[in-house]
């Protein structure tokens, strides 16, 4: 127990018997249950994990591949029927410190956020030792999945290292939400349109022997394609369905009239070409929407960035 708050930690484990030893044994005394959900490995993970010997261990053992995302949400539901207040994921490849635990459940246990995760990306030399296609590609993924998600304030959405309370477990449908390898944006789009506060916490990156099983050629046009699906949805749901708001009206605004004022640019400059035959007055019609559509999109953009702050 940790601050009157009782701890569940999940340990997603695919083909980890090598380390998920390891990982149970690290656990420290805050924590008082340790999920181990054994997703159709293909090795001695289950079996690993009971030979740890921590009385606080169950281990549940899925008979078909669920992904990461469906072991994490087997974990979860299995933290709920325990009573648990708080969730915590950590890989069950011994990459995750759990010396950094107290750190992401502060936040929860001071009322600050329902939600936290992990941030490699804090500081100079915070990410010392992760790959460089692992920064880079992070960073990208960081963007699109900020205005996807509509967490401004949150960084590194591939980071799995997070910590979510029984409340917002409780409001979260986990039956809508991504198995596979969009798991981590796909969940931070849902919390979103629950509008349940998350918070960032520095934690520096720390890779060993650990074997990444991601296929970034596959992977990545998948992540994109949903990034721009969970996008409309977030905003049909928390901007449209639920309260309409100004965010809504700036972004469809935006959005008509900048298609306006191209189709109309496209037409000024094709009649300026050779012989002029575009007047001042049509430059003028065509410029004047496209400048408004983008102050009202910028608009739609910022009144965004004030919803995801969460509550000082």
């Amino acid at each position: 127990m940790y601050r009157g708050l009782t701890v569940a930690v999940v340990v997603p484990a695919h083909n980890e018997e090598r380390l998920i030893g390891r990982t149970v044994a690290s656990m420290p005394p805050l924590v008082d249950h340790i999920i181990v959900v054994d997703d159709a490995s293909k090795d001695d993970t289950a079996r690993a994990a009971k030979a740890a010997g921590d009385s606080r261990t169950q281990v549940i053992t899925l008979i078909e591949n669920q992904g990461v995302g469906g072991a994490i949400l087997t974990g979860h539901a299995q933290a709920l029927a325990l009573d648990a207040d708080v969730s915590v994921v950590m890989a069950g490849d011994a990459q995750m410190d759990p010396d950094y635990l107290p750190a992401l459940l502060d936040p929860i246990a001071a009322g600050q956020a329902q939600f936290t995760k992990g941030n490699r990306f804090y500081g100079q030399g915070s990410f010392t030792g992760m790959p460089t296609h692992r920064i880079v590609g992070n960073v990208a993924l960081s963007f699109l999945t900020k205005a996807a998600s509509g967490y401004w304030n949150l960084f590194d959405p591939l980071n799995g290292y997070t910590a979510i309370s029984r409340e917002a477990l409780q409001r979260l449908d986990m039956r809508h939400i991504s198995r596979r390898y969009e798991f981590e944006n796909d969940l931070l789009i849902h919390l979103n349109i629950l509008r349940v506060p998350a918070l960032d916490v520095a934690i520096p990156a720390r890779y060993g022997e650990e074997v990444s099983g991601i296929n970034l050629r596959k992977q990545a046009p998948r992540a994109l394609a949903h990034l721009f699906k969970g996008f409309w949805t977030r905003i049909w749901w928390k901007y449209v369905l639920q309260s309409f708001s100004a965010v809504a009206l700036m972004l469809f605004g935006g959005l008509a009239l900048t298609g306006i004022g191209l189709v109309l640019s496209a037409w000024a400059i094709a009649h300026t070409l050779g012989p002029a035959t575009a007047s001042a007055g049509t430059v003028v019609l065509a410029v004047a929407p496209l400048l408004s559509g983008f102050h009202m999109l910028i608009h739609a953009m910022v009144l965004d960035i004030q919803e995801s702050q969460p509550a000082r």
